[in-house]
């Protein structure tokens, strides 16, 4: 069964600012969405308001309210905020017009963003569900252009040691090799593996070369006393897991 998630960094909030933005008992209104993320913070903007912080110079009230339409147009060009995320500061450049500097703040914003997602599991995280697995590493590995292999290494108590990227690129059993997933495990005296990877197509229906290789380390798991507890598939939104399908022994 494929699992539906819900979207993080979901479809932009192009409506109006939320409830927070009303000024103060007897204070006049505040206008500028810079002037109210300090007095009031960035709650009370929505998506477009605080694109158009990041795309807004200083100049006076005209010049800020093109830099606000502007920002606006970048939503709609774009579609979303994760595909404008995902542009790079050339593509903004040379398709949709903005400066240097002012591309260079976005890609570096958004970039941080990614950041502050996509930080390792901690040591220590104990992992059971295969929907905690899901939410682990799918703002990690979502947006990816090629496939990333991951083994998460579980002591006898299903926390996790450590991870380890195995590969990178189309997922095959010479690519995916058991010494790689395996001799990692075997230093940390690891009780159990779970094994994650994405889908760049977006869609985490298993390949014929996804079953072979989870049957092959499964394999290998059994005989050097390592046993596989789980394979993740991350698409976009939605997740297989292997262990729900029945395809890995409970």
């Amino acid at each position: 069964m494929t699992h539906d998630a819900p979207r993080i960094n979901g479809s932009p909030d192009t409506s109006g600012a939320v409830p927070g933005n009303s000024p103060r008992s007897g204070s006049a209104p505040i206008e500028h969405p810079r002037e109210r993320l300090l007095a009031y913070g960035p709650e009370s903007l929505s998506t477009g308001e605080l694109l158009s912080v990041l795309v807004a110079g200083a100049g006076p009230d005209a010049a800020r309210r093109r830099q606000q339409d502007r920002a606006a147009r970048l939503l709609r060009g774009f579609g979303s905020l994760r595909a404008l995320g995902l542009a790079s500061a050339r593509e903004l450049q040379m398709n949709h017009g903005l400066g240097p500097v002012t591309a260079l703040r976005l890609s570096a914003a958004f970039a941080l963003g990614r950041r502050l997602q996509v930080e390792r599991v901690p040591r220590g995280r104990l992992l059971k569900e295969s929907g905690e697995i899901f939410s682990c590493f799918h703002a990690r590995l979502r947006d990816l252009r090629k496939e990333r292999f991951i083994a998460v290494l579980l002591d006898a108590k299903n926390r996790v040691i450590r991870e380890d990227v195995v590969s990178e690129g189309i997922l095959t059993a010479s690519l995916v090799h058991p010494r790689e997933v395996f001799a990692p495990a075997m230093r940390e005296a690891a009780a159990g593996l779970v094994l994650v990877h994405n889908h760049p197509s977006g869609d985490p229906e298993p390949s014929p070369e996804d079953h072979e290789v989870t049957q092959r380390l499964c394999a290998v798991g059994e005989l050097v006393g390592i046993r596989i507890l789980d394979h993740v598939i991350i698409g976009d939104g939605r997740y297989v897991s292997f262990l729900e399908r029945g395809l890995i022994p409970g």
